[in-house]
C-alpha cells in the first residue's frame, strides 16, 4: 500500500494533482479542501494517499493531511453504498471538522450539501460513523447563540475546533450556503492558524 507520495506538482487541476517523481508523472485525484492548499506550480509537495486496484484500472487518492487520508477510508469501509467518488466530494464540499461534527450531531441537512449526496446517503453515513468520527464528550451540540461574541468550550473540546463551528453558525446566520460558509472559514483558519477565535475568524471571511 502506497502510503504517501512526495515530489514536484507540475499539473494542477479542480480535483487532479500530477506529481513527479524522478522521470515519472503520478496522477493523484484530491478533493477540493486539498487542491485549495496546493503550492505553486513547480514547488514540492506531500499527500497522503490511498490506492485503489481493479482489474481494469489503479487509482491514487491524495490529501493534505492524514486525518483526511484516514476519514476518506473510513467511510468507503465502513458505509454501504459509498465509493471513492462520492467520499472524495464529501470530503471536498466540507472541512474536516465540520464533517465530523455533522455527523455526531445527525445534521442530515448538512451533510446533503456534498455533490451526489442524497438524503438517504447522509442518513447512512451517520447511522455508521456517528460513534466513531469524535472522542467521547467531544462533539459541539449546537452553535453559541451569539457567535460573534465568543464563548467557551465544552470540557473537553479543543477551542479552536469550537471557534471554527462557531465561525460557520455565524456566516449561516449572515445568509451564506452551507458549504460557501465552511469554505470561508477553511480559508480563514488556514491564513489565521488554529488558535484564531470566532471574530478573527468571522472578520478575516468577511474582508475586513
Amino acid at each position: 500500500m502506497i502510503s504517501f507520495i512526495e515530489g514536484d506538482l507540475i499539473e494542477c487541476q479542480l480535483n487532479l494533482a500530477v506529481i513527479q517523481i524522478g522521470g515519472m508523472g503520478y496522477e493523484v485525484h484530491i478533493p477540493l479542501t486539498t487542491s485549495e492548499r496546493l503550492p505553486a506550480l513547480g514547488k514540492e509537495i506531500k499527500l497522503y494517499t490511498h490506492a485503489t486496484y481493479r482489474e481494469d484500472s489503479q487509482t491514487l487518492y491524495g490529501f493534505f493531511d492524514r486525518e483526511s487520508r484516514d476519514f476518506f477510508r473510513m467511510i468507503v469501509d465502513k458505509v454501504s453504498g459509498i465509493g471513492p467518488k462520492i467520499a472524495l466530494n464529501l470530503l471536498g464540499s466540507l472541512s474536516l471538522p465540520t464533517l465530523k461534527n455533522s455527523i455526531a450531531n445527525a445534521d442530515v441537512v448538512m451533510l446533503s450539501k456534498a455533490q451526489g449526496l442524497g438524503k438517504k446517503t447522509a442518513e447512512r453515513i451517520v447511522v455508521e460513523l456517528k460513534d466513531k468520527v469524535l472522542p467521547k464528550g467531544s462533539v459541539n451540540p449546537a452553535p453559541n447563540p451569539n457567535p460573534i461574541s465568543g464563548g467557551q468550550a465544552p470540557v473537553g473540546e479543543p477551542t479552536d475546533f469550537v471557534s471554527y463551528q462557531d465561525a460557520i453558525s455565524a456566516l449561516l446566520t449572515l445568509g451564506y450556503k452551507a458549504t460557501d460558509a465552511d469554505q470561508a472559514i477553511r480559508k480563514a483558519s488556514d491564513s489565521l492558524g488554529k488558535e484564531a477565535s470566532t471574530e478573527e475568524l468571522i472578520r478575516k471571511a468577511l474582508g475586513r
